[in-house]
């Protein structure tokens, strides 16, 4: 799922070839991104033009050569690119704009300037220089023969030159996708007869808007010599160094990049701001709450309620998402007004699932632009308003942004989570998986190792024989003995206290239940993933009812699910949302729930019987939580694939007969995670 979809799309056409585009934003500003050599499309500009959308009128289009766009035989040459550049111009009306280009789209938007000076007002050039022309080198020569001979092996070099970055297995996926929506046959034509031919000088030297040059110092395709060669000959131009980077910072340091854009292009400044002297604030903290699924919500609203009991007259903004903010609107909370911009989270989930199969770690990484925009966002909300204190509840995209930017953190910083690390869920058919794993959990590592005071605070949800008892990965330290040094762990949080609630029949007669019939519970949480284990439940209520005919089920959908597309059955009331869900578990004589931890660790604080399925390839719901329940010696794991409605009537009956034995769920967590945080106010 993208961060952003366009508003509007179409194509424009230069000599019979036609080249698609999209805009997104409708700034007063327009900025045109030209694309660089035939080997990516416009998709290239992900981690740009979400968040530059807010303020300027972003347009991309794909090259000629690959994406949407067409594919001429030949025809690649100078004049041929600037007039498509022209030509996405003239169809969108777009009189003048500026200009953002990446490696060979430098002689693009050299020659455009120089041709076009009244329509170009800026121009910003990414691991760039100024061509000489020549033809092709014997370097480009050695390359287009192995682009030839084994395309393959030629893409994996070109983005391990693109990326020498660690940690860049992410954005080489990406290029390899991009670089096989084309060919060999159009990129050796690209190179042989196309930008390879152009001399930019004379161009370079009739330049006069001003030019913003971003070079990676360790940029392998186009040394930083180059880039820095291009400066001195451009003299209205300013440059900055990224250092320790490659060929595209645009993707590798994109906060960074992002900002010097905006700044570049001077986005409007709002008409009327105020600044309230530090002395005589009010004491505001930003809560950020994770929005997968609605189980965080509810416990960081037991810390927030905390925190307000030790730091009498404390402000807590929420920057949170839908369906999150249902539960805090519900609670008379303040929402962060610009909150509401964020890339749905939750809906990207729900793209990335099938049946109940959600392969997690992979729909994690492929959230990568998601997370940048969303980041993105976050540092405008707290540049506009000065906060004394960032609580994070799983904010990943905040944590990791903040370890590779951290000049950027301006307050004090707690991150509190219930899960850390990831395992691969299917290492044998899929090594590349339990790679990927390592990668990203040594990346974390050392990024806690490189900025060790960068949070304030870490609190583990749990306790650490809570955790998987399980390396990071091949060379790495094990999960546990990590946290011991990294977190301090707090208890479950749990949004209620158990003892409030040992009386089922006054919470039953209280929640409007009454009592006399087995009372059965079905709920999957806040996105629409639980579908189809919904319906195996609503499959099953029938053969509950053969041998308990009195037995009733509440079946709670949640915001994304629509009641009536699932079946009815007698004895089965749907509810789309129910406020306090753990108030109604509570009670509930049995419940099937998905393997996420909230729920599931309700009903153990609770000592309510039930059955659970682990999303399939839910690397969290299959390792961490089954592991914390098998710690607490509670609930019954069942597999959706290889079990039927008949088998699940079966658990449930057994479940409604069971004795619970686990271990009970200490109490006060909440309490123990605003003592600590209030230290920090």
């Amino acid at each position: 799922m993208r961060a952003r979809q366009p508003e509007s799309s179409g194509y424009a056409v230069n000599n019979g070839v036609r080249l698609y585009y999209e805009i997104a934003g409708e700034g007063a500003q327009a900025l045109l991104f030209v694309p660089p050599y035939q080997i990516v499309h416009s998709r290239m500009w992900k981690m740009q033009v979400p968040f530059l959308a807010h303020h300027f009128r972003t347009i991309v289009y794909d090259p000629r050569g690959n994406g949407k766009s067409d594919r001429p035989k030949t025809d690649y040459g100078i004049n041929s690119l600037v007039g498509d550049a022209i030509a996405v111009l003239d169809d969108l009306g777009v009189e003048r704009c500026g200009l953002v280009t990446i490696s060979a789209g430098t002689q693009t938007c050299l020659h455009l300037a120089a041709r076009y000076p009244d329509r170009v007002s800026g121009v910003v050039i990414i691991g760039g220089r100024i061509s000489a022309g020549g033809g092709v080198t014997p370097e480009m020569a050695e390359s287009l023969t192995l682009m030839r001979a084994d395309y393959d092996a030629y893409v994996r070099g070109f983005w391990d030159s693109v990326f020498v970055e660690p940690h860049s297995t992410k954005p080489k996926e990406d290029g390899w996708e991009w670089a096989h929506e084309t060919s060999a046959d159009v990129l050796a034509a690209a190179r042989e007869y196309g930008w390879a031919l152009a001399d930019s000088r004379d161009a370079a030297e009739r330049v006069r808007c001003p030019v913003l040059i971003l070079h990676g110092i360790d940029d392998l395709l186009i040394p930083y010599d180059g880039g820095r060669a291009m400066h001195d000959r451009l003299p209205q131009s300013r440059m900055v160094t990224f250092e320790a980077s490659g060929h595209a910072p645009n993707l590798r340091a994109a906060v960074k990049a992002n900002l010097l854009v905006r700044e570049f292009f001077a986005a409007p400044q709002p008409r009327q701001t105020s600044w309230h002297p530090a002395p005589t604030r009010p004491r505001r903290a930003l809560f950020v709450s994770s929005p997968i699924g609605l189980g965080h919500i509810q416990r960081d609203l037991a810390v927030a309620r905390e925190l307000r009991a030790l730091v009498p007259g404390l402000e807590i903004h929420w920057w949170a998402q839908h369906p999150v903010t249902h539960v805090l609107e519900a609670a008379g909370e303040t929402i962060h007004p610009q909150s509401r911009l964020q890339a749905s989270e939750s809906a990207h989930w729900e793209d990335e699932s099938s049946r109940h199969e959600l392969h997690a770690f992979y729909a994690f990484r492929r959230m990568d632009e998601i997370f940048l925009h969303n980041f993105m966002l976050f540092h405008d909300a707290t540049r506009e308003t000065p906060y004394d204190l960032w609580i994070g509840d799983e904010s990943w995209e905040i944590d990791y942004y903040l370890h590779e930017n951290p000049e950027l953190k301006s307050a004090p910083y707690v991150f509190m989570t219930d899960v850390i690390g990831f395992l691969p869920v299917d290492p044998d058919p899929d090594p590349r998986e339990a790679e990927l794993c390592a990668d990203y959990n040594a990346e974390m590592i050392e990024h806690r190792a490189r900025f060790p005071r960068l949070r304030d605070l870490s609190l583990f949800v749990g306790d650490y024989d809570e955790l998987p008892d399980a390396h990071f990965g091949h060379g790495l330290p094990k999960i546990r003995d990590w946290a011991r040094r990294w977190f301090e762990p707090v208890g479950y949080i749990l949004p209620f206290d158990p003892a409030a609630y040992q009386d089922t029949r006054a919470v039953r007669e209280r929640l409007g239940y009454g009592s006399g019939y087995p009372l059965l519970f079905a709920a999957v949480g806040g996105t629409a993933v639980g579908r189809d284990l919904l319906r195996k439940v609503a499959d099953a209520v029938p053969l509950v009812r053969r041998c308990l005919p009195e037995a009733r089920t509440v079946m709670v959908t949640g915001p994304r699910i629509n009641p009536d597309d699932l079946p009815e059955a007698d004895g089965l009331e749907k509810r789309p949302y129910v406020h306090n869900l753990f108030q109604h578990l509570a009670c509930a004589d049995t419940a099937v729930v998905q393997g996420g931890l909230s729920t599931t660790m309700e009903l153990v604080a609770a000592r309510r019987p039930f059955v659970y399925f682990p999303l399939q390839k839910h690397w969290e719901q299959t390792h961490h939580v089954a592991h914390r329940l098998d710690y607490y010696g509670a609930g019954t794991r069942m597999n959706y694939a290889d079990t039927s409605p008949e088998d699940l009537a079966r658990a449930l009956v057994r479940a409604l007969g069971s004795e619970v034995r686990s271990r009970p769920v200490a109490t006060g967590a909440a309490r123990r995670a605003a003592e600590r945080i209030a230290t920090l106010l």
